[in-house]
């Protein structure tokens, strides 16, 4: 064919196929994803959810499920780690905490998959996509605007802690950062769900459809966020074989007596609210000998319970590395060297990091949420390569 008979049926061909003729013609364009609508390059390859654990309960023939938990898979293209991250989110989220940021960016799950793990992220029980039955479980409690603004958005102004004032890192723009009304602070508040309000009745729940988990992926690394604390020292004591290592950033504690936004005794097993594995063996938690620290370790912390006479160790935690991360100006950072102290106390090999210590500086207590989370990431990834490879 002649070349310039070639090309005007090049460029008729490419006026056909365009959007505008063909919407011409009665064919609408493809879509577009609106520049509204929060969404990131994902290097997920594979992805599925599952649900494990779980019991029938009600009268016969109105049976209903309790118990189970929401588990979501996402893998990479390429593995690169022996072990998966196994996700738990803390008190009023779900596992969307991880997906994305309150301002759109990757979250934890998308950076850890980006370093080749796979990760499982995970809705407690009685929450979000794991169905909260309430004619036959607790009752539920939600976080509050003014709790949520204290605690983790906006601590610079409204925390009462000597440290909150080096807040910075929690996202968005303006004089209203971090409050009710900002668009950042609204997308972060609306992915708030109401919660059990029993501690003991949650990580009873947890260990159980966690151990489930467990047993059907095999071995695997913990993730745990605040409320979510526990569940670590939990399931390792459930399945010392299959925990291969834990990463608890600003874990529920401290140990014995809430501390900072509350007051009065807790967590009456140590790290925990319900039963753990101790030796010589603890039958109930009156029989661990505990004391008050006399004076706080250093200024602006506060003093400690921890054993008193020979320690009990926690024979099931043994073994398995586990991490404390805390942030320079969270409402953890007077009392979570607490818990670090206990669990090393117990015979659990704890290193405590203080990230203002490996130069990370102004973080809350959101640290997976907050701007410089590919930076908190890292350093995760860094700390399971020297401890598991």
């Amino acid at each position: 064919m002649h070349p310039i008979r070639t090309g005007l049926a090049a460029a008729l061909a490419a006026l056909l196929a365009s959007p505008l003729c063909a919407a011409a013609q009665g064919n609408p364009p493809p879509a577009t994803l609106p520049s509204s609508v929060p969404a990131v390059e994902s290097n997920v390859a594979r992805q599925g959810y599952f649900y494990v654990g779980g019991r029938y309960a009600g009268e016969p023939g109105r049976e209903v499920m309790l118990g189970q938990i929401y588990v979501e898979v996402w893998a990479p293209r390429e593995v690169k780690h022996p072990y998966p991250l196994v996700l738990f989110h803390g008190a009023s989220s779900t596992g969307t905490t991880w997906m994305q940021t309150p301002d759109g960016r990757k979250g934890w799950a998308h950076l850890f998959v980006d370093m080749g793990y796979i990760v499982y992220i995970t809705d407690q029980p009685a929450r979000g996509r794991s169905a909260y039955q309430a004619a036959l479980q607790g009752r539920q409690i939600a976080a509050t605007v003014a709790g949520t603004e204290r605690n983790n958005t906006n601590a610079r102004e409204a925390g009462t802690w000597p440290q909150a004032k080096l807040h910075t890192q929690y996202p968005g723009e303006g004089p209203d950062r971090g409050r009710k009304g900002n668009p950042v602070f609204d997308a972060g508040f609306a992915r708030s769900v109401p919660y059990l309000a029993s501690n003991h009745e949650t990580q009873d729940l947890v260990q159980q459809a966690g151990a489930a988990l467990l047993d059907r992926i095999g071995p695997a690394i913990l993730v745990t966020h605040s409320q979510a604390g526990p569940f670590g020292w939990l399931l390792a004591d459930a399945r010392p074989n299959l925990v291969k290592g834990i990463v608890a950033i600003e874990p529920s504690g401290p140990p014995f007596e809430n501390q900072v936004n509350a007051t009065g005794r807790a967590r009456p097993w140590g790290p925990a609210d319900i039963r753990l594995t101790y030796d010589p063996p603890v039958t109930d938690p009156a029989q661990l000998a505990v004391e008050r620290q006399a004076e706080p370790e250093a200024p602006n912390l506060v003093p400690c319970w921890l054993q008193s006479g020979p320690p009990r160790s926690l024979p099931n935690l043994r073994g398995i590395p586990v991490a404390i991360i805390t942030g320079e100006a969270s409402y953890h950072a007077p009392y979570d060297h607490c818990t670090a102290r206990y669990l090393a106390q117990a015979g659990v090999a704890v290193e405590h990091i203080r990230l203002e210590a490996r130069g990370i500086h102004g973080n809350g207590h959101g640290i997976p949420s907050e701007l410089n989370n590919v930076q908190t990431a890292r350093l995760v990834d860094d700390w399971l390569g020297a401890k598991l490879r």
